[in-house]
């Protein structure tokens, strides 16, 4: 059963305004949010006359296209472990504390995220390498949790839209039929203004952030130093890991192998060979017993149960947005926003209007790209309008918003790995809301089609 374009706003509006009562009326976790807005949509479904089975099926389709994500999210978890138990984070924490200070902390990390994720193509790894790291760091600094993660996730999220590495950078110009480089440069008009602007922002609140008592910083890490045999042999993995993800080998055997020599060095270097307590940590995470605060929030964590929370939001959100696209609900609302559509500039804004939609609906960043990009397709050909205004919508909207939402698969692996609640870093993750923003202004403000013309050629 395919629905009209009245009944599918309007129980996408329904959904909405559940979702938003449970999460801030109620208070409740964002799971309870998305179950109960599935579970009103699937009622009214089954009312309708469509068969359970078909609504099953829906929803087992929207689980199966994040299997790959949730398994990078797991390994991830046991690979952070792994390397607090191997000394690779604590090493790095140690030298990081030499040369980081609070004051330059967020233009710092700024840079040092965009470095990595760059040379790696994924945000995922460089949050889950250096982004832990970092986010240590800035905790025996005393620098505010949001505006750390905030610009550790603004760099990370530089690379997985600008580095011809990132899957997705792939994906957006793969579906329109565009050379990737092609599309890397004509997404510089909207990435370098957004990442400069972002830069200017990290740099004026990092010269307030004020003294750091060296005190604390040194008894940090003097308790690093007793707990871990610190040495840059540590650092062998995490060097490791950012070679294959360079020479693009895929990520989860990369991960795997990240575990597994994490595993050898903690044996090598810190001398532990009790295979036991090496499953205990991949499965629970690092537990040290230490009387330093600071330290304990920062090396005990990590592990396989530590994903389980925003694994078991994914699914539901992916559940959620299965139902909705088995109902033809974001089909038509695509549809009906294309067939009104007039102006270029709205047409443009359209686009990445609906892939910033379906990331809060669906909470997928690849569906974030496609769907849009499916429907949006032929009305820019039909227009004579240039595709990689097109293909740089569909990741300012798709790869950069959906680390915005709580539910979404990065907005969700990203609090998990950090410590940080989407809602609290998202206002300082400057560089995924100014992107956007100049996609909207630049829509309106483009050449017209002759100098485009002379432009392209």
């Amino acid at each position: 059963m395919r629905m009209s374009f009245r009944e599918s706003a309007s129980l996408l509006i329904v959904s909405a305004l559940i979702l938003l009562a449970v999460l801030f009326g109620a208070k409740a976790e964002p799971h309870l949010a998305i179950l109960s807005s599935l579970v009103v949509v699937a009622a009214y479904a089954m009312l309708r006359g469509i068969t359970f089975e078909h609504l099953e099926e829906s929803m087992i389709q929207g689980i199966r296209e994040a299997i790959k994500p949730i398994l990078i999210m797991l390994l991830v978890g046991m690979t952070i472990a792994v390397w607090m138990m191997s000394g690779a984070v604590p090493t790095l924490l140690f030298f990081g504390l030499e040369t980081l200070s609070a004051q330059w902390f967020a233009p710092s990390a700024l840079l040092i995220a965009m470095l990595v994720s760059t040379f790696t193509g994924s945000s995922f790894t460089t949050v889950g390498t250096v982004g832990v790291a970092l986010m240590g760091i800035s905790i025996a600094l005393g620098v505010n949790p949001a505006l750390a993660a905030g610009a550790i996730i603004s760099g990370a999220c530089f690379g997985d839209k600008m580095s011809p590495l990132s899957d997705t950078t792939n994906f957006a110009p793969g579906i329109l039929n565009l050379s990737v480089f092609s599309h890397i440069r004509f997404m510089m008009g909207t990435t370098i203004p957004a990442i400069t602007l972002t830069f200017i922002i990290f740099f004026l609140f990092g010269q307030g952030s004020g003294d750091v008592d060296r005190s604390l910083v040194v008894s940090t890490q003097n308790e690093l130093a007793r707990l871990f045999s610190l040495s840059p042999w540590t650092l062998l993995s995490p060097l490791l890991v950012m070679v294959l993800a360079f020479r693009k080998t895929a990520v989860i055997p990369t991960l795997v192998l990240g575990v597994l020599s994490g595993l050898a060095l903690t044996g090598i270097v810190q001398g532990n060979w009790n295979i036991g307590n090496w499953m205990s940590v991949i499965q629970n995470g690092l537990s040290l017993e230490t009387s330093n605060e600071t330290v304990a929030s920062i090396v005990n964590r990590g592990g396989l149960q530590s994903m389980m929370w925003s694994v078991s939001l994914v699914m539901l959100a992916l559940a959620f947005g299965g139902i909705l696209r088995g109902l033809g609900v974001i089909d038509v609302l695509i549809e009906r926003t294309v067939s009104k559509l007039h102006r270029d500039g709205s047409i443009i804004s359209s686009a990445a209007l609906s892939s910033i939609g379906v990331n809060f609906v669906v909470g997928e960043q690849y569906l974030s790209i496609l769907l849009p990009g499916q429907a949006f397709k032929s009305i820019f050909a039909e227009r004579r309008i240039d595709r990689r205004y097109l293909s740089r919508a569909l990741e300012d909207g798709g790869t950069l918003i959906n680390p915005l939402v709580p539910w979404g698969v990065s907005g969700a692996f990203f609090a998990s790995t950090l410590g940080v609640p989407v809602t609290s870093y998202a206002p300082f993750a400057f560089f995924l809301l100014l992107s956007p923003l100049f996609t909207f202004i630049l829509a309106y403000t483009r050449p017209t089609k002759e100098q485009e013309v002379k432009q392209a050629a």
